[in-house]
């Protein structure tokens, strides 16, 4: 109770300061702002003492710019998925998904996102970790993606920014379809006031050229005919139900399973058989 207490008075205390800024010094609020949203508070790794389930992965160093991202492969045959993490997550997430995607035989592939993992930075936003993503992408060649959270989003965003026509089926794990909602979030997180909310949505607009508005998992998806499996707990508390709803109804080609008790995380036993079955089946 401590701990939501002080995080509740922390969180209003920098919207509040946010607030005072964004009349007196507007560009100073929309660079704050803008920084707070992007910065993960966990989800690193030490390369030291990595997780015993990335530990006996093929590990490779790959680069973007002036980025450094951490790949881990699982040797099967020459089909290959790529998985994409979620926010405050790394590649040691897959645990309890890659004893299933192994008995497909396939070649696993996870990548860490920006300012995650073994990657570098201390920043992500969907754009630079659709970039990570797509240099993974000419490496290994995947024909299967899976995203959970905002690694879906990124899985969608990527198939739209650079179509992959290697790419035969997504799998979506309680992502969110528009990021706005995400932003709405975070600024009734902190209490944000209007203008905050405007120079945010301005700032990733003149960063990303494209609007939040725009920014749609579903608006996307509706030109993409990969079969795709999505999966959404209907009680997630972190990305809502109707999130996996209108990615299920947008994409042409869709699989939806919806789950009760499984919340954002979405590890169940059952619903990885179900993932594995899609996977293999032609």
């Amino acid at each position: 109770m401590l701990k939501k207490i002080q995080y509740f008075l922390l969180t209003k205390s920098i919207g509040f300061y946010l607030n005072i800024l964004s009349f007196t010094f507007p560009e100073k609020a929309q660079k704050m702002g803008a920084f707070i949203f992007s910065k993960p508070r966990k989800g690193k790794l030490d390369g030291n003492q990595l997780p015993k389930v990335l530990e006996n992965a093929i590990k490779e160093t790959l680069y973007f710019g002036d980025h450094t991202f951490q790949s881990y492969l699982w040797k099967g045959d020459s089909e290959v998925i790529l998985l994409i993490h979620g926010w405050e997550s790394n590649s040691s997430r897959w645990k309890k998904t890659l004893p299933y995607l192994k008995k497909t035989g396939k070649t696993i592939v996870a990548i860490d996102g920006p300012a995650h993992g073994l990657s570098s930075g201390n920043q992500f936003n969907v754009p630079l970790y659709t970039e990570f993503m797509e240099v993974a992408v000419k490496r290994f060649c995947p024909t299967i993606t899976i995203g959970h959270s905002i690694g879906g989003a990124t899985c969608i965003f990527h198939q739209h920014k650079y179509p992959n026509l290697k790419l035969k089926k997504m799998v979506l794990l309680g992502a969110p379809s528009d990021l706005k909602i995400i932003l709405n979030n975070y600024v009734d997180l902190l209490s944000l006031n209007s203008k905050n909310h405007d120079l945010l949505e301005d700032y990733f607009k003149n960063k990303f050229k494209i609007t939040m508005n725009d920014f749609s998992g579903a608006k996307f998806a509706t030109k993409m005919t990969i079969k795709s499996f999505i999966a959404h707990d209907k009680n997630d508390k972190i990305v809502l139900f109707t999130e996996g709803q209108k990615l299920a109804n947008a994409f042409p080609n869709a699989d939806f399973v919806d789950t009760e008790t499984l919340g954002h995380s979405l590890h169940d036993d059952e619903l990885y058989r179900k993932l594995s079955l899609f996977i293999v089946k032609e």
